[in-house]
């Protein structure tokens, strides 16, 4: 082959060879695959977590943030979260924590311990006047509405695992926050209940979406307000997760209405953190709230539930035999709430989905929870600092919980606990809301979402 013709195929090839290096090294460069070691020099870690403060880096952990809580932030290198797939792997983000914990705790200013608020001044300044002028209008419908039983309030005490959907709803329309005036209206409510539509025979599971669909198209039909915005100010109420399937036929509810949801995983691409609202799944209790501070909580952790995830089954394979941990498949002969008060630390595990009413337990217990729940976005994370009330930690680190765990120092276990006790009154539902409690809590995250202009 003549010289000439030689150099000109051998270019392409050595471009071609010369462009794979540079992209090869500019992976190495920025990339953390070769980084899975941990930082044994603590200002190394501390430059990293000022530099992810400013730039906002996602967090597979679902920690509020006091810049924007709704933006979940982690303040340490990150591990990718794929969940737990069974390998052997070992686990780094739970090393990850104990090395940030101690830095948290040498460094200056950076003692978020004893305050439960991001901003507390702040919040309770716009609390008083969320109180004031927060307008919302329901929707409204008759007592001999074929389906009244779907879109009016319940008449009885709500109760059960999904208590909170309807306790809100009898709240908010007998409170000073509704108005018959749509002009003065921040946000529009659509009433409609998910929780009814599952056991109403004439609509079932499958037939809710169907429902959604055709309630909508009524809302659009009969009143101005939706075309409006496209009803990005209209909000529904949902605690069951069924609520994430009924929206299938109404992709304009799932993306644009503010979905007040128990089901709030924001690695679920139907759920907006900045848009949306998490709602704590409660259990309702009602008595004066168990005396806490005085108890010798002898047992370190506790779970108690079905084993329904891949998450809960390596939690037993791990734990299940352990004196220390004690990890229950399904329900306990004794008393569920004994065991609350005698643990340290109360687990709450995914199971079908990231949230259950096992945060609220704890809380009301007096008992730290232990988050084990990727994606999760907390109830009322743009309020509370959860770090200061509660551990969480990844599905890959289960098998370093009691490493984890016992890293906690006497001191920093009561710090906790007395937050827990601290934030008690906000994990509340009561007959007549109580300020502070889970109906204003969750008002206040509405009121955040508001739109800053008033569509007129």
């Amino acid at each position: 082959m003549p010289e000439s013709l030689r150099s000109f195929y051998s270019l392409p090839a050595s471009l071609a060879l010369l462009s794979s290096a540079f992209i090869l090294c500019y992976i190495l460069l920025t990339s953390d695959f070769h980084h899975r070691h941990l930082p044994d020099n603590s200002l190394i870690l501390e430059k990293t977590a000022e530099y992810l403060r400013v730039n906002h880096r996602e967090s597979p952990l679902p920690l509020g943030s006091p810049l924007n809580a709704t933006k979940q932030t982690v303040l340490a290198p990150s591990v990718p979260l794929l969940g737990f797939d069974g390998s052997n792997k070992q686990p780094v983000a739970a090393m990850e924590w104990i090395v940030k914990h101690k830095l948290q705790k040498s460094t200056k200013g950076n003692d978020i311990g004893n305050n439960v608020f991001h901003n507390k001044k702040l919040f309770l300044e716009d609390y008083m006047e969320m109180k004031e002028r927060f307008r919302i209008y329901v929707y409204p419908h008759k007592e001999d509405d074929p389906f009244a039983n779907v879109l009016l309030p319940v008449k009885f005490e709500p109760y059960g695992n999904y208590a909170s959907e309807s306790y809100f709803k009898k709240l908010l329309t007998r409170s000073h926050f509704i108005t018959k005036d749509p002009a003065e209206a921040d946000l529009f409510f659509l009433p409609f209940s998910i929780a009814r539509l599952r056991h109403d025979p004439r609509v079932d599971v499958q037939g809710i979406p169907d429902f959604v669909r055709s309630y909508i198209s009524y809302i659009r039909r009969s009143y101005p307000y939706w075309n409006r915005t496209d009803g990005t100010d209209h909000f529904y109420v949902a605690c069951h997760s069924t609520g994430r399937s009924a929206m299938e036929k109404a992709g304009e509810v799932k993306f644009n209405v503010i979905q007040v949801v128990c089901s709030s995983s924001y690695y679920l691409t139907g759920y907006l953190p900045h848009k949306d609202v998490s709602l704590p799944q409660i259990w309702p209790r009602h008595g004066n709230l168990p005396q806490t501070t005085s108890l010798q909580r002898k047992r370190l952790a506790f779970f108690a539930g079905a084993i329904n995830s891949p998450v809960r089954q390596k939690l037993i394979q791990e734990w299940g035999n352990d004196t220390e941990v004690a990890v229950h498949s399904g329900r306990i002969s004794s008393s569920y709430a004994d065991a609350l008060l005698q643990s340290k630390f109360c687990l709450h595990v995914k199971g079908f989905e990231v949230n259950t009413a096992r945060i609220a337990d704890a809380i009301f217990h007096g008992c730290v929870p232990l988050l084990i729940s990727n994606h999760y976005d907390l109830p009322f994370a743009d309020i509370l600092e959860w770090r200061s009330f509660s551990m969480i930690v990844t599905t890959l680190d289960i098998p370093l919980l009691k490493e984890v765990l016992h890293e906690v120092s006497p001191d920093e276990y009561e710090r906790l606990q007395r937050n827990v006790c601290r934030v008690r009154k906000h994990f509340q539902w009561h007959a007549e809301p109580v300020d502070y409690d889970a109906f204003y809590m969750v008002m206040y995250e509405l009121w955040l979402r508001r739109s800053v202009t008033r569509v007129v």
